[in-house]
């Protein structure tokens, strides 16, 4: 099954890039641009979902943070708040984030455990028109819960990277995983990781040459905690360059907060933190 949805994932992500050109070249206004983005949505929800019922404006169980207009469409912070606590039996399994007018609308998808905690998740990411975004919560049960908020932003997915491009490939790879404050045995604790890779997105045209720089992207993230599934993420280059995350993971004991990423260039990278009680971990 999650090979399954992992294939359909990529090919999505295919089709995205593919689709490079002067469809995205412009900045929609608002009134189409909410048109526009219900019809892609609409289609990107079948897809997904076969029609399942979605409760939509569900601010009780998901929540969705962002600005109302992108100061930087490349980095573009995003923040997921899901109330109910993960428990062992009923949890969200699963948040999507969709960008409807991104070049590639499903931008990730994070599964998560009991051993989550808190269903909480936070990063960066790309938006390349005015349009809706979206944070889908699933339970475990298999019920939907929907949070949307419109943002004004342009370019995002085809700006230029940041940094230097050798300078970028340089450090690919390098992890930071942390965690915030002391840290407390079986109750949720926020971890961050910091990822080192230029995230190209594939639309960027070299502006010498004519050429678009060929893409290369975080595809897969896994965390675990002493050997316990915590996160899983399938993701394209709507992530932001230099990938950031912050999550919750769950502690029973003394034990290893691993972190592993796989790029679209099938290249892995791994980091590890100890964690101890009453302790602050970094690396």
């Amino acid at each position: 099954m999650i090979d399954r949805q992992r294939r359909r994932f990529a090919a999505r992500v295919a089709l995205g890039v593919a689709a490079t050109g002067a469809a995205w070249s412009g900045i929609a206004r608002p009134a189409a641009a909410a048109e526009e983005t219900g019809g892609k949505w609409e289609k990107l929800r079948q897809s997904l979902f076969d029609g399942r019922p979605i409760e939509e404006d569900a601010g009780r169980v998901v929540a969705l943070d962002l600005p109302s207009r992108a100061e930087d469409a490349a980095v573009v912070p995003l923040s997921i708040h899901v109330a109910p606590p993960q428990m062992p039996t009923t949890y969200v399994r699963k948040l999507y984030v969709v960008i409807d007018n991104n070049p590639s609308p499903m931008g990730a998808v994070f599964t998560l455990t009991p051993d989550s905690g808190r269903a909480d998740i936070e990063t960066r990411v790309r938006i390349e028109d005015y349009t809706n975004v979206r944070a889908i919560a699933e339970t475990s049960d298999g019920r939907l819960y929907m949070a949307t908020h419109f943002i004004k932003a342009a370019g995002g997915c085809s700006a230029p990277a940041g940094k230097d491009e050798a300078q970028a490939l340089a450090r690919l790879g390098r992890m930071r995983l942390r965690t915030e404050g002391e840290v407390r045995l079986d109750e949720p604790n926020l971890a961050q990781l910091m990822i080192s890779h230029p995230n190209r997105s594939g639309l960027v045209m070299d502006q010498v040459t004519h050429l678009y720089a060929a893409p290369r992207f975080v595809r897969t993230l896994a965390v675990t905690y002493a050997g316990v599934p915590i996160l899983n993420a399938d993701l394209d280059f709507t992530i932001s360059e230099n990938p950031n995350f912050r999550f919750y993971f769950v502690p029973h004991t003394a034990g290893d907060l691993k972190a592993e990423i796989v790029d679209s260039d099938a290249a892995k990278f791994q980091a590890s933190i100890g964690i101890r009680p009453g302790a602050v971990g970094g690396s």
